[in-house]
């Protein structure tokens, strides 16, 4: 009754992450080691879960799959970028720019090393392990158990796009992160920003009847049409929000009281970002009794978001857009420009005008992905928002068969600040913590 029972077909599961945004710790904070050590309790759990099949029975699953959907190492958020005079927008072929990029993700490995060396353990070590099955179709209980292994895929978003670029130098950066993160990815070819553009991935995923994608195509604050490029999204957060945490750091971090220091060093996860002047002043109503030093604050921003809207790499935007970009960007990000009543609203209405949405969920942009209209996927899967949702998108009857096809967002396991929804004038947010995954088996 022990004999490990023979297989028949192969079986395994896919697990999705997505928006780590693992920093190298001089902007923000960064995931704890002991969120990694709960996702490999979790796979663990459900690896023996996805042995036990419908039938009754039980067979061991024989590889596990996990994908990172984009921006797991964060380029973008470091202050190393405020030292040095090239910006993502800059040759990304240039040697300053490689040696910049290079040093930053350098630097986020050494930060996340304890983190990293969990989740390279997952690939390396055999960390997984489920009973075998013996003849019967039931586990053999056994002390070791046997091993399951894990192959895992990085797909790039818009904080790491770099990963995505060719050239040999390009390939040395790759080789520590594949390194580093235990990575099935090649070294010497770019990362895949989109399905397609790996073989093996693209078979993982038609197994599991599975399309994904980061989802940042669909934000034109985030994506213009070429992932080897830099977009506005990268200008807001080194040239406002980096800058306007290092010089209130520099300038009034002694003079502020503690709540207003602790609730800044937030900003970075105020989504979305455009909200982040409505978040501050909020901020400063609950934490700053001191109108001088709230009206100080509002004024260093202004003042960053104008040399903002100045840049050449801002301008050549104007009139990029039906709905002028540029425009709209200086009445969101200006407390000079501020609105009397609706302030918020209309700037999130405005954004979603923009990519032309009617609300903040991106399941109206996987209505129009051509593996959701042929059918060929059931389940739709996108990052970038920070924001876990599931979407019943359609049920179709064909031929006797009835397919069921859904729209997940991976979310983030970065913590996040929303606006509440009940007196949006008020400007109150709520923070909230979540480890997201999904898994499919």
């Amino acid at each position: 009754l022990d004999r490990p029972m023979r297989n028949s077909g192969f079986s395994q599961m896919l697990i999705i992450i997505s928006d780590l945004h693992l920093t190298d710790g001089t902007i923000g904070s960064t995931i704890s080691p002991g969120a990694f050590r709960l996702l490999v309790e979790r796979i663990q759990d459900l690896a023996v879960r996805a042995s036990c099949r419908t039938n009754g029975s039980y067979r061991p699953i024989e590889r596990i799959d996990l994908l990172l959907l984009g921006d797991a190492l964060d380029l973008i958020r470091s202050s190393r970028w405020l030292d040095k005079s090239v910006r993502p927008w800059c040759n990304p072929h240039s040697p300053e720019m490689v040696q910049l990029v290079t040093s930053i993700t350098d630097g986020i490995i050494v930060h996340n090393d304890a983190s990293l060396s969990i989740l390279r353990a997952l690939a390396d070590d055999g960390s997984i392990r489920i009973s075998a099955a013996n003849s019967l179709g039931r586990p053999v209980q056994s002390t070791e158990g046997h091993p399951v292994p894990v192959r895992i895929h990085y797909m790039v978003g818009n904080h790491d796009w770099f990963f995505h670029l060719r050239g040999s130098a390009y390939d040395a950066l790759r080789q520590r992160v594949v390194d580093h993160l235990g990575l099935a990815n090649r070294y010497d070819e770019p990362f895949p920003h989109e399905p397609r553009e790996s073989d093996e991935l693209l078979d993982v995923l038609r197994r599991h009847k599975v399309f994904a994608r980061h989802g940042d195509i669909h934000d034109p604050f985030n994506f213009e049409d070429d992932r080897d490029a830099s977009s506005l999204g990268d200008a807001i957060v080194i040239e406002l929000i980096n800058r306007f945490l290092a010089q209130v750091e520099a300038e009034l971090v002694s003079e502020l009281p503690p709540g207003t220091v602790v609730g800044l060093r937030e900003i970075g996860n105020v989504r979305p970002l455009i909200l982040i002047p409505v978040w501050i002043d909020g901020l400063l109503e609950r934490t700053c009794a001191m109108p001088a030093m709230r009206k100080q604050l509002k004024m260093i921003w202004d003042g960053l978001a104008n040399e903002f809207l100045d840049l050449a790499f801002v301008r050549a935007r104007d009139n990029w857009s039906p709905v002028d970009i540029v425009d709209g960007l200086q009445r969101a990000l200006k407390f000079s420009k501020r609105l009397s009543v609706g302030w918020a609203s209309r700037t999130v209405e405005w954004a979603y005008r923009l990519r032309g949405a009617k609300e903040s969920s991106y399941y109206q942009h996987a209505l129009t992905e051509q593996d959701f209209r042929n059918r060929r996927a059931k389940h739709i899967v996108y990052g970038h928002t920070h924001h876990a949702e599931t979407v019943p998108l359609d049920a179709s009857f064909s031929e006797g068969y009835v397919l069921n096809q859904i729209y997940f967002n991976s979310g983030t396991w970065r913590r996040v600040h929303r606006q509440t929804q009940w007196s949006p004038g008020e400007h109150e947010f709520i923070v909230s913590d979540t480890l997201a995954y999904l898994a499919f088996f």
